[in-house]
């Protein structure tokens, strides 16, 4: 043995104050190395994967591993020794011969105190890392460094790290990581119903919220990030502003000890959509059941003028293989562009009928004016068809012929966002292509009204107004259902476009994607790429085959599949390995309560 290697003598025992649970094992099959050790486990102790050890190493340091595995070995060659041992398996008393056997944990390393990454030595000890082994180990005791030379927030509580032998600690995410500058975005995965995946965006935001307000208010400062939540499940989202009636058991005090109130959010603006009963009644809007007091919400609705320059997000479903009708909506979005001017011969055109039936389109297309470009007149029916079908069928009622005075727009209300104030737009009742032009209309007007805000060499198309004097350093966007929105293999269709340069280069301008979905393998791979934390839910094992899973270790992909409700698995760019978490249930009402 080495002779800088100082191994603790100390007796095995349970009167150990930090109880010694094995020790480090290394055979001629299974060596340690810097990335990987194994310990055995003495009798009656039990460790679960996803709990995380301290083994003592060389020079006096430590090293912290997280167990992914746990294998019971015995002296047995064979199964078959197994089953002669048993009187050929008639015997259901104490076998004939006894077998002698260990629990053996594969441990993957996270860090070492002393940064020495030499292998584990065999004969070891090994115990449960304590609270600052853990953060130790994850590398949280960097983002303190940070907060102490910098005055400023840095650890933003994620969830609680429960250990076997119920030792609790905070897990912390760095806010660097979360909401740049260094990296940014996060994505949610699993199933539907089981992985919790926007109750645990909506924590994750309350506690970025408040430790954002915390650090505004100790610098005498006005709060200067913005949230706009993406309402796309029945009235999930309708209810933040109020008092949850009830906490679950143990709840609260997942809220104390992340050191988090537990509230409902704040100064929360609802955007309902307008429907066919909103038409009769201009303050009923097309929402689920119930949704906010009047005075909580404005209706939101879209005239032809509102929406021509979202046409090509409106009709992103429709083939259009050699890129025809994008020509047609390029010359109508130009067209009606030149209109706002007061120029050209779109003048007239004000109304989606009008659109239809009074534009130069009916002309092209009976031959009363010559079509631009090598438009013919099938392209244009095609498109007119397609359109007439969007607007007349399959039309909930969100786009209107005369928008209400106190309708709102989308983009009026987007450009208009204020640090400190949460968004909730409403798509839940909308059709599909509906929920892609209300979406689409959110993601590029933030993206203008942050663009236009940054001096960096950007693509500033279609920028008109600067943002308000009020605008916020930072947006954070929340959507559910990313699938339908990025989807793998999904034709560049410009929302997509747009994702994906929110994805790739957003936090540059201070725009923050928090988005879920149940299956990564069905979203696009720029835009889950790009996500810097990621966070894992219950996960079917045929979906933990795709390459979105990749990067997740053999033995962690495989306990994906037997996670319970509010377990989940987290990865970010700090942590040396993913961890498992609990945390407590948003703190505003929840549907049906």
């Amino acid at each position: 043995m080495a002779e800088n290697y100082r191994m603790t003598d100390e007796p095995i025992t349970d009167q150990t104050e930090d109880r010694v649970i094995g020790r480090a094992s290394a055979t001629e099959r299974q060596a340690n190395s810097a990335d990987k050790f194994h310990f055995w486990l003495r009798p009656h102790e039990q460790v679960n994967p996803f709990d995380i050890v301290d083994a003592e190493h060389l020079d006096e340091s430590h090293t912290y591993g997280l167990v992914t595995d746990i294998h019971h070995s015995t002296d047995a060659p064979a199964h078959l020794s197994n089953y002669i041992a048993n009187d050929f398996g008639e015997l259901v008393d104490d076998p004939n011969t006894p077998r002698q056997g260990a629990n053996v944990c594969e441990v993957s390393v996270m860090a070492n105190s002393g940064e020495n990454y030499m292998p584990v030595q065999t004969e070891s000890l090994v115990r449960f890392a304590d609270e600052d082994g853990i953060h130790r180990g994850l590398g949280i005791e960097i983002m303190k460094q940070k907060e102490d030379e910098g005055n400023r927030p840095v650890r933003v509580p994620a969830g609680l790290i429960q250990m076997s032998n119920g030792v609790t600690a905070v897990a912390h995410l760095d806010i660097d990581y979360l909401v740049g500058p260094e990296a940014a975005h996060v994505n949610v995965a699993g199933i539907s119903g089981l992985a919790t995946k926007t109750s645990y965006a909506m924590f994750l935001l309350q506690s970025l919220r408040q430790v954002l307000a915390r650090a505004a208010h100790a610098q005498g400062a006005p709060p200067d990030v913005a949230v706009i939540l993406v309402n796309v499940k029945h009235n999930d989202l309708l209810q933040i502003h109020e008092e949850a009636e009830r906490y679950p058991d143990g709840d609260l005090a997942m809220w104390d000890a992340m050191g988090l109130l537990a509230q409902p959010f704040r100064d929360v603006q609802y955007l309902l959509p307008a429907g066919k009963v909103t038409q009769r009644s201009i303050d009923t809007p097309n929402s689920y059941e119930p949704y906010p007091p009047l005075g909580a919400y404005k209706i939101y609705a879209y005239g032809l003028r509102d929406a021509y320059s979202r046409l090509p997000n409106l009709l992103a479903d429709v083939p259009d293989e050699y890129g025809v009708l994008d020509a047609i909506m390029g010359e109508l979005i130009e067209g009606l562009d030149r209109a706002k001017r007061g120029q050209g011969d779109w003048t007239d055109v004000h109304t989606w009928n009008d659109l239809l039936w009074k534009s130069p389109l009916r002309k092209w297309i009976e031959g009363d004016a010559h079509a631009p470009g090598a438009l013919q007149q099938r392209s244009l029916l095609r498109f007119v068809r397609y359109l007439n079908r969007l607007i007349r069928d399959r039309n909930s009622g969100l786009l209107v012929e005369k928008r209400e005075q106190r309708w709102v727009t989308i983009e009026d209300e987007m450009r208009a966002i204020e640090g400190g104030k949460t968004y909730v737009v409403d798509i839940a009742r909308l059709q599909d292509h509906e929920q892609a032009l209300v979406f689409g209309d959110i993601v590029r007007t933030v993206y203008d009204v942050m663009a236009s805000g940054s001096q960096d060499d950007f693509d500033l198309t279609g920028l008109e107004d600067a943002p308000s004097d009020n605008a916020p350093k930072k947006v954070i966007l929340f959507v559910d259902e990313l699938n339908k929105f990025a989807p793998t293999g999904g034709r560049d269709a410009p929302l997509l476009l747009d994702l994906i340069e929110i994805a790739e280069r957003g936090r540059s301008l201070g725009i923050i994607l928090i988005s879920a979905q149940q299956f990564s393998s069905a979203v696009h791979s720029r835009v889950i790429g790009n996500s810097a934390t990621r966070v894992f839910g219950r996960t079917a094992p045929t979906e933990l085959s795709q390459a979105a899973y990749r990067d997740l270790a053999e033995g962690v992909r495989g306990h994906l599949a037997r996670l319970g409700k509010g377990e989940l698995i987290l990865t970010h760019p700090l942590y040396r390995q993913p961890v498992k978490i609990r945390f407590p249930r948003p703190a505003y009402r929840q549907p049906g309560t």
